[in-house]
């Protein structure tokens, strides 16, 4: 048991079924393991708190289920839609489902039923400027004083090409993105979420995928020399990939970002995140493109979110200081 992690803290999880070791338990990190569980917790307690029933996941083999606390079960989920905290995150998801994008990969169970996933919690925390331009416009001059002006478009789950080697050729996609239109350019600002996940150890892409990546990677001249042996095949590889779809964009022949900003936001109790995003700027030698921040900072910025969004997020998240 994880010395931060206290006896009572690690009852109510079995009791609440929120004690999944195979998932939450991190080797040798055991101030993340304490995190995974509290944050499985806080969201199965949400739950109860409201009555919400309780969802499944299938056992190995396929045979039965388990119950999961922080799940909502899948039909009254779809049908209450209780994942989403506002009318507006909600119009959110029903206007992206309604806009598919080429080689997408959206699990609707995910979104409708996992209170835990950062998908749904990307949709509450920046649903409110979908479709409303002036909203959007502001949240963006809050967050980024320096970006440029113009009429800002929210796309969620987005990519510019999916498997289009012009730009990355994977499936890489930001969980939502500001694609502003300014006088004479276009900019940039693709954001990734986190919340319960931790920064894992990946397999190093294979050898015509990671020669495209270099090629971005090299071009954009923002990387240490020794970038290679220090992110590829380690815990830092999916942030550089996200961070490389901006930075492709940057480079398109066809349709270039004159300025652009990769996003990681993650919770202020992530102890493996907050790790990650410190070990991923000592690999560049620019930062202006990369930046990262909490939930907390972010929501709570003067001037960007609703003063109803943040107090929703504050009731259903755990943000330090709420």
């Amino acid at each position: 048991m994880p010395k931060e992690l206290s006896d009572q803290v690690l009852s109510q999880a079995r009791a609440a079924h929120c004690w999944f070791p195979s998932v939450d338990r991190v080797p040798r990190d055991a101030a993340t393991t304490a995190w995974k569980i509290q944050g499985r917790l806080g969201q199965a307690q949400w739950r109860e708190a409201r009555g919400f029933p309780i969802g499944t996941k299938p056992y190995a083999g396929g045979v039965g289920a388990a119950p999961v606390g922080s799940r909502l079960e899948l039909a009254f989920a779809k049908a209450s839609t209780a994942n989403f905290i506002t009318p507006a995150a909600l119009s959110a998801v029903r206007c992206r489902l309604g806009r598919s994008e080429p080689h997408q990969m959206i699990q609707e169970d995910r979104l409708w039923a996992d209170l835990l996933s950062s998908m749904p919690l990307c949709f509450n925390i920046f649903g409110e400027l979908c479709g409303d331009t002036r909203a959007a416009r502001d949240a963006v001059h809050a967050w980024w004083p320096g970006a440029p002006t113009g009429a800002v478009d929210v796309r969620f789950e987005h990519s510019p090409g999916r498997r289009d080697m012009t730009y990355m050729g994977n499936q890489s996609a930001f969980d939502v993105a500001f694609v502003i239109d300014s006088p004479g350019a276009i900019a940039i600002i693709g954001v990734e979420t986190k919340y319960h996940e931790h920064a894992k150890r990946e397999a190093a892409p294979r050898p015509p995928a990671l020669a495209r990546y270099a090629e971005v990677t090299k071009r954009a001249g923002v990387f240490v020399d020794d970038w290679r042996a220090r992110v590829v095949g380690t815990e830092l590889q999916q942030i550089w990939l996200d961070h490389l779809l901006v930075l492709s964009m940057m480079q398109h022949a066809a349709e270039p970002r004159v300025w652009g900003r990769f996003l990681l936001v993650y919770p202020a109790g992530n102890p493996s995140f907050a790790r990650a995003t410190e070990e991923y700027r000592a690999l560049l030698k620019v930062t202006d493109t990369f930046e990262a921040r909490t939930i907390e900072s972010l929501v709570t910025a003067p001037g960007a979110l609703s003063a109803t969004t943040v107090a929703a997020l504050r009731e259903r998240y755990i943000l330090s200081g709420s």
